[in-house]
């Protein structure tokens, strides 16, 4: 009883209090005593605050657009999630990677509760930093482009360097794959794909303002989520059948945009000459 009271506030001890009431406030008094509230944050938290920061501010979506959903977090799930990232390559995005991780970063065992996904809130972390530490190697320059490159040479580059952010955890994927396709995970997991191949095309510098503002996001989207899949059952160590395969999925791409523009081009023709021929005929079109 000497240890609660030194832990737990006074008024946790109290009569006047239920049960249930004294342990949650016992835990949180618990949680937040083990971890410092001013955590200096690391590099990796640094980039996904600075992309969480940047979805709020793009500047080419319209104001009456809905903005995409973010996931913030606050200090201590930061800091559990990232010390979980160190276990996955062993024990993958599950919750025992979760529990040592919370265990590393000096919390409590009962701390995995603040995360209100478990194990699929670690399996967002990592998409979210990575797309961070992506953006943050363009623009300390550590991605470069050669001058002059066109912007879908700079897509294939960033596609492989995002893919090889898996690296480490290539056997685990698969499974973590396989949590995304679930039916309740699967609208943040197309969320965390749109905000991806968005990403990639910006940095990239697409410019579209049209209707293929949405479909070059689609295709990089699906070639992308195809590459992971590839990239899972990928037996070479520098991905190379990964990357070959990306370089097939960007010819059928531009195969088939020459297709769609070969039709386009004659029910155009075709139309015109319907209305040319309609018009001769007196009507009024």
């Amino acid at each position: 009883m000497a240890s609660i009271a030194r832990i737990c506030p006074r008024r946790a001890l109290t009569s006047s209090l239920k049960p249930t009431q004294s342990l949650r406030l016992l835990t949180t008094a618990s949680i937040r005593t083990s971890r410092p509230t001013t955590t200096p944050l690391s590099h990796h938290s640094q980039s996904l605050s600075k992309y969480q920061s940047y979805q709020t501010r793009r500047p080419y979506h319209s104001t009456l657009h809905p903005a995409l959903p973010v996931h913030e977090y606050t200090n201590s799930q930061i800091a559990i999630l990232e010390a979980s990232l160190a276990h996955t390559p062993v024990h993958g995005f599950t919750n025992t990677s979760v529990l040592l991780g919370a265990r590393d970063a000096g919390f409590l065992d009962v701390s995995i509760q603040l995360l209100p996904n478990g194990e699929y809130d670690l399996i967002l972390f990592w998409l979210a930093s990575r797309r961070g530490l992506l953006r943050a190697a363009v623009e300390s320059g550590e991605i470069q482009f050669p001058a002059g490159q066109d912007v879908q040479s700079k897509i294939k580059t960033l596609i492989m360097k995002r893919m090889k952010m898996n690296e480490e955890i290539r056997g685990q994927w698969s499974d973590a794959l396989a949590q995304m396709s679930l039916l309740g995970n699967i609208p943040l997991a197309l969320t965390e794909l749109h905000a991806l191949s968005n990403d990639i095309l910006t940095l990239a510098g697409d410019t579209s303002v049209d209707a293929s503002w949405y479909t070059r996001r689609a295709a990089v989207a699906a070639i992308y989520a195809s590459a992971e899949v590839v990239m899972t059952r990928d037996p070479t160590p520098d991905m190379s059948e990964t990357e070959s395969f990306v370089e097939r999925r960007f010819e059928d791409k531009d195969i088939l945009a020459k297709k769609v523009e070969v039709v386009g081009q004659c029910v155009s023709f075709f139309g015109n000459t319907v209305v040319g021929v309609a018009r001769s005929y007196g009507l009024k079109i």
